[in-house]
């Protein structure tokens, strides 16, 4: 939107229109930096132990594009606590800013989400001891940020990180210390809302909202109508009622380890111990989503696509057909001695459409994790690899039919219990792979993600 209605690209609008009027003479969107001395970069480093990585190339850019330093974030902040001011130049008007710092989105659309924190026009509600902040933090495969700003406070503060740290979450456990331990000591906590009693007189009990939330979700921010729907099943929220009607989020959405959380209000919950809120959007009595965050919400899980279902059909099919791809080695070595009589010519051509079935199933399951594992490193997967992945995984659709054939030769054949036994375990992975296929968009046209 940025180069059609300016005319440029994005990296020549932002140097023009943004940097240079703020003094941020060190940032740039333009990967990799022109004419930058290498000695004035920062290293990124996968974990704290990890070697050294060249600068660091983001495919989905201009999103996490910045290369910024901590001085020139500071001149961005103050441009957002003084527009025009003596605190420094602004790029934007109080009007804009007013604008860009109020929440986009009302009750009317957002139901009871929006008595949750909520996104404004570029920044998250991330209101802390009750004072407004509007913040974001950002990740890429090396580099971790956060920037808060306290638009009534005239105050802002920064942090970035070039490392992930020794955990997976050692970056977001850091970003929170230093957040909430700013604030925690220049704007104490104020006196919160004392949580509802078990028995509130209210329209509807505790005990009765805290069961209509218990279930599982799945985050919004996800991919529905593409192959990365699959993400879904690894990536399940469970809401629990403890005996004592407080919730127990399983992992926490914004903690990545259980947390529970007490009504406040009626569908509104806090984090014991915390400030986090979780919030449901409710129609005709049920729960169409739980709001957490600023601009986040889960979503609940169709039965039969959760992972109670799906993972207990996907693990067993694909180990299957694994070991049936291994031990073909092995029965070709031993087949004249212990290959059970009775089977004949008439049914190798089904015999051998099911071996392809079985061997592009296994590979288009290998194609996928590779994918998959690919993008979420914030790397680019060739369409010819995705197309080629979801042919074979078409192909092991297709397989069915022979392996149906298979096993039905066997069966009038009466070729033995044994020849049997093995031929249905086969046709079953195949349709659970197949089932899986369909239920998570494998097969549809759109690869993009």
């Amino acid at each position: 939107m940025v180069e059609r209605a300016g005319g440029v690209s994005y990296e020549e609008y932002v140097d023009e229109n943004v940097l240079a009027p703020l003094g941020m003479d060190s940032s740039t969107t333009r990967q990799p930096i022109p004419d930058e001395p290498p000695s004035s970069l920062s290293h990124g480093y996968a974990t704290d132990d990890g070697r050294p990585q060249d600068f660091e190339i983001v495919a989905g850019a201009p999103a996490g594009s910045l290369s910024t330093t901590a001085t020139d974030m500071a001149r961005f902040m103050l441009a957002h606590l003084d527009a025009g001011g003596e605190d420094g130049p602004s790029v934007l008007s109080p009007r804009t800013l007013d604008l860009m710092h109020a929440p986009a989105l009302d009750e009317d659309a957002l139901g009871g989400l929006a008595e949750g924190p909520r996104m404004t026009l570029g920044f998250f509600e991330e209101d802390r001891n009750g004072h407004r902040i509007i913040g974001h933090g950002g990740d890429t495969s090396f580099f971790h940020t956060h920037m808060q700003i306290y638009p009534e406070d005239d105050t802002g503060i920064f942090i970035g990180l070039n490392s992930g740290g020794h955990e997976k979450t050692s970056t977001l456990r850091l970003r929170e210390a230093v957040m909430f331990g700013f604030a925690d000591r220049y704007f104490p906590e104020q006196e919160q809302e004392e949580p509802l009693p078990a028995g509130g007189e209210v329209s509807e009990g505790p005990e009765r909202r805290a069961h209509a939330v218990a279930g599982s979700y799945v985050t919004s921010r996800s991919m529905h109508s593409t192959f990365m729907k699959a993400l879904d099943v690894f990536q399940e929220t469970r809401v629990t009622v403890r005996p004592d009607l407080t919730l127990l989020v399983s992992p926490g959405p914004e903690t990545g380890r259980p947390t529970a959380y007490e009504e406040i209000d009626p569908w509104v919950w806090r984090e014991i111990g915390g400030q986090r809120l979780l919030t449901a959007r409710v129609e005709d009595g049920r729960v169409e989503a739980l709001g957490h965050g600023s601009a986040f919400s889960l979503l609940p899980v169709e039965p039969e696509r959760s992972a109670a279902v799906a993972l207990p059909v996907l693990v067993p099919s694909i180990g299957v057909l694994a070991l049936v791809v291994l031990s073909w080695p092995i029965g070709a070595l031993t087949r004249w001695r212990l290959s059970p009589p009775g089977r004949d010519r008439s049914g190798r051509p089904a015999r051998v459409l099911t071996r392809i079935a079985v061997v592009a199933t296994v590979v288009s399951c290998a194609g996928w994790v590779l994918a998959v594992m690919t993008i979420m490193d914030l790397g680019e997967v060739s369409p010819l690899l995705l197309r080629a992945v979801q042919g074979a995984q078409a192909v092991g659709v297709i397989g069915l039919v022979p392996a149906a054939v298979v096993v039905l030769h066997d069966v009038r054949r009466r070729t033995g219990w044994l020849r049997c036994a093995g031929g249905v375990p086969v046709l079953a992975a195949l349709a659970g792979c197949a089932w899986f296929a369909v239920s998570f968009n494998l097969l549809v046209p759109d690869i993009s993600y």
